[in-house]
């Protein structure tokens, strides 16, 4: 199939679907329980209109903005996104590249399939790593420690998981990670030979971040144990910009900035983690209401289009996070099919930046509230 035929995230979706394994679709596509949240998240999405306008000049439009003192090319970047290396053999990178072009932060995952060290330095410096606290917090700031050391300015770090969601899709396959090939993988994997060859000739993946002394990675293992006592502690130890990420709730927003965090990140995972966790679009007016005009507010969770960005910007977001629908793109196809679905994304808000008299990115200014 020519990536000319994707002209949506929905055809990324439905080619990944048919090129990839079922383990691996599932476990990229799977959300928590029986995916009532990202329905609920796809619904509460659908529901918000933005509002027409017109005759105003439009014919000049510029998508980007400023995010942490710099200027980025686009109000939407890569979310943190572990293991993305089974859409396709490389496919870090591809993103690195991608941030690198349009200067876009890449969340870069503690389970990336590739070292830190390197995608930064792919990224040229456009990324930001992503940390679970995990166990008893020693290797997690080794991690700290080792992403500073790397050049990395903005670390993330991820509250909502203190411990794995299941879902049901992914525990069908008895999918792992590490990453473990049994009878009925064996089988699956038969059956897609196209990604099964180019993943033999690359080697399987691996979590290329826990190839380090005083660190054997456990993805079941509790991260519970998590307190603002280890919140302070970060915040003390890292020189950086400092994001959460995982955030639903206003008094913990509240409690966050007060705690010294650079921004929030009003996310439910994708829907991962909670099936009934509320639908973060519906919260993020009310995180912007309580952190004030000012404050960093980044949204992800749901988003498939580039009017999706503009509903979550008009919500109270300055800065959007993508994820699923671009290792979709990567499997369909590839390095091309990523920069096809990155150049629709932005032509869809393009398109409805015109539609709603905008010539500049302007956040609260568009919904329709009648």
């Amino acid at each position: 199939m020519s990536v000319n035929a994707i002209h949506s995230a929905d055809d990324a979706r439905r080619v990944a679907k048919r090129r990839l394994p079922w383990m691996v679709f599932d476990y990229i596509d799977g959300s928590a329980g029986r995916e009532t949240g990202a329905a609920r998240n796809r619904a509460a999405l659908d529901a918000l209109t933005l509002r027409p306008r017109i005759l105003r000049d439009v014919s000049s439009r510029d998508l980007s903005t400023s995010l942490f003192g710099t200027q980025a090319q686009r109000p939407f970047g890569i979310a943190p996104m572990g293991m993305c290396n089974l859409s396709a053999p490389g496919a870090d990178l591809m993103l690195a590249r991608l941030a690198a072009k349009y200067k876009v932060p890449h969340g870069v995952s503690t389970v990336a399939s590739t070292p830190l060290e390197q995608i930064i330095d792919v990224a040229e410096g456009n990324a930001w790593f992503q940390l679970y606290f995990s166990g008893d917090g020693i290797g997690t700031f080794k991690l700290v420690e080792r992403a500073e050391a790397a050049g990395y300015t903005t670390l993330v770090l991820t509250v909502d998981v203190p411990e794995v969601g299941r879902r049901p899709r992914e525990l069908r396959h008895g999918f792992k990670m590490p990453f473990a090939i049994g009878p009925r993988q064996f089988v699956d994997f038969a059956l897609h030979p196209r990604w099964s060859l180019t993943q033999l000739a690359a080697g399987k993946p691996q979590m290329a971040n826990f190839e380090m002394d005083g660190y054997d990675f456990d993805r079941t293992e509790s991260r519970a144990r998590a307190t603002w006592d280890t919140l302070a502690k970060l915040r003390d130890m890292w020189p950086g910009k400092l994001v959460v990420k995982g955030v639903l709730d206003v008094e913990d927003a509240a409690g966050l900035k007060a705690a010294g965090v650079d921004g929030i990140q009003v996310s439910s995972h994708g829907a991962r983690q909670l099936e009934s966790a509320p639908a973060p679009i519906d919260i993020l007016p009310q995180i912007r209401a309580e952190v004030g005009p000012e404050y960093p507010l980044f949204f992800d969770s749901g988003i498939r289009s580039g009017e999706d960005v503009m509903r979550a910007m008009h919500q109270g977001a300055d800065f959007v996070f993508l994820g699923r629908i671009l290792q979709f793109a990567i499997a369909a196809g590839g390095e091309a099919g990523l920069h096809r679905l990155w150049t629709i994304l932005s032509d869809e808000m393009s398109i409805a930046m015109a539609q709603t008299g905008q010539s500049q990115l302007v956040a609260n200014a568009g919904l329709d509230h009648s």
